[in-house]
C-alpha cells in the first residue's frame, strides 16, 4: 500500500486506509489508497469540489441518492460542492485513486454517518 496509514482520519473510515500528501502548489493532490472492504463515511465537500482519478483496482463512488458506480484504474469522477457522497475499495480486492481540490477560502470537510454494512454488501454482490 502506498503512504502512510491514515490514522488521522482513521475514525472515518471502515477498514484501514493510506493517505499520502502529494501537493500543495495550486492544487491539493492527495493519493488514497482502500484496502479490501475499506470505505469511508459519507460526506460533503462545503465551498470546493472534487476530482477523483482511479489509479489501480476497483472501487465504489456513490453520491446520495443516486446508484453506485463501479470504478476502475484510469476512470474520472468529478464530485461538485455540497453533494454527498462516499467512496471505497470493493469487499475483495484494493483499490487507489488521487484526490485533488482547488484550495477555496472557508472550504471545509463534513464527515457524516458510515456506509452501512447492509448498504455495502449489497452493491458487492452485485459487482
Amino acid at each position: 500500500m502506498e503512504g502512510e496509514e491514515n490514522k488521522k482520519f482513521a475514525e472515518y473510515f471502515i477498514g484501514k486506509s493510506y493517505l499520502s500528501f502529494l501537493n500543495d502548489k495550486e492544487v491539493y493532490i492527495f493519493n488514497i489508497t482502500f484496502e479490501p472492504g475499506c470505505r469511508n463515511n459519507w460526506h460533503i465537500h462545503h465551498g470546493a469540489g472534487q476530482i477523483l482519478i482511479c489509479t489501480g483496482g476497483k472501487g465504489w463512488y456513490q453520491e446520495q441518492g443516486k446508484e453506485a458506480r463501479l470504478l476502475k484504474s484510469g476512470e474520472i469522477v468529478y464530485i461538485p460542492p455540497e453533494v454527498k457522497h462516499w467512496h471505497g475499495a470493493v469487499i475483495d480486492e484494493g483499490f487507489a485513486h488521487l484526490s485533488l481540490a482547488l484550495p477555496a477560502e472557508n472550504s471545509s470537510n463534513e464527515w457524516c454517518e458510515p456506509v452501512t454494512d447492509e448498504e455495502y454488501e449489497k452493491l458487492n454482490y452485485k459487482k
